[in-house]
């Protein structure tokens, strides 16, 4: 099963201020959550992050925060440690809207109907730590029945041990794992596509 960027939703999970320094691999890391944002916006995949108090941990860093506001990025603020106990899953799939204007009183072939997004049910995840929020996030989006890819070196956590022992737990309970890599050329499919040179020169 290969990704399908018509499907996806990009989340990124906690690249703050206050915390990236004491994260494991920090500037790789980084540099892949940055990468991820750039593709989503040509790919024009609706994207979202998350700050864990950020009166205390600071907003998301500032070269990944610019080119969340490039992709037109909803930030959700947050103090469970899971994004989804915040509201995450009701901004993945809104509920369908009513137009306005809508005249009960026509008769029913006149009406117009009700506006249905289409459903993107898959969730690319990347964040920080692994073994806390982000995990947390992951399993709780799983528990919503969502389809799960987290982007494995986009992930981070103040030590090896904690973000591999995270990484084994969300591969048992049904987490795709994959590289920022697998995602690009998934995403794209074929060397023909408008946005090829771009995102492989994002990758080199």
């Amino acid at each position: 099963m290969l990704l399908n960027a018509q499907e996806c939703q990009l989340v990124l999970v906690d690249y703050q201020l206050r915390l990236m320094p004491a994260m494991r691999d920090a500037s790789l890391t980084l540099v892949n959550a940055v990468t991820l944002a750039h593709m989503a916006e040509l790919h024009k995949m609706p994207v979202f992050a998350s700050e864990q108090n950020p009166s205390k941990l600071g907003e998301t860093v500032p070269e990944l925060r610019t080119v969340l506001e490039q992709a037109g990025a909803k930030i959700l603020s947050k103090m469970h440690f899971s994004a989804v106990e915040e509201g995450l899953s009701e901004l993945l799939r809104p509920p369908a809207k009513a137009p306005a204007g809508n005249a009960r009183s026509l008769p029913k072939h006149l009406q117009k109907a009700v506006v249905t997004a289409p459903e993107r049910n898959t969730v690319v995840l990347a964040g920080c730590e692994a073994h806390v929020c982000l995990l947390q996030t992951a399993l709780d989006l799983l528990e919503d029945e969502f389809d799960v890819w987290v982007v494995t070196d986009a992930c981070t956590s103040r030590t090896e041990r904690n973000r591999d022992a995270a990484f084994d737990r969300l591969a048992s309970a049904g987490v795709e794992l994959v590289t920022t890599e697998m995602v690009a050329f998934e995403w794209l499919r074929t060397a023909e596509h408008p946005a090829f040179k771009t995102i492989q020169g994002l990758i080199k």
